[in-house]
């Protein structure tokens, strides 16, 4: 299963994405439990699973990032 994307500022803002609408949900669930409902599942959509997933994912996304970078440096030489 590969938790990253192909672009760095993608996994990242989609991290960003998540742990707002994680912090969203979890700041609404003492006055109203249905901004929780719709909030939490695209947190979890968002980090593509749980926050350890996204770590994961981050470092895949990074060592593609420098993968392909390494790549270009070698056919331009």
């Amino acid at each position: 299963m590969i938790f990253g994307n192909r672009s760095l500022g993608v996994h990242l803002l989609r991290g960003t994405l998540g742990a707002a609408a994680l912090w969203w949900s979890l700041s609404t669930i003492d006055s109203s439990w249905v901004p929780s409902l719709f909030l939490m599942p695209m947190a979890l959509w968002m980090f593509k699973g749980c926050p350890m997933c996204w770590t994961v994912g981050l470092f895949e996304s990074a060592a593609h990032w420098i993968h392909r970078r390494n790549e270009q440096a070698m056919s331009d030489t």
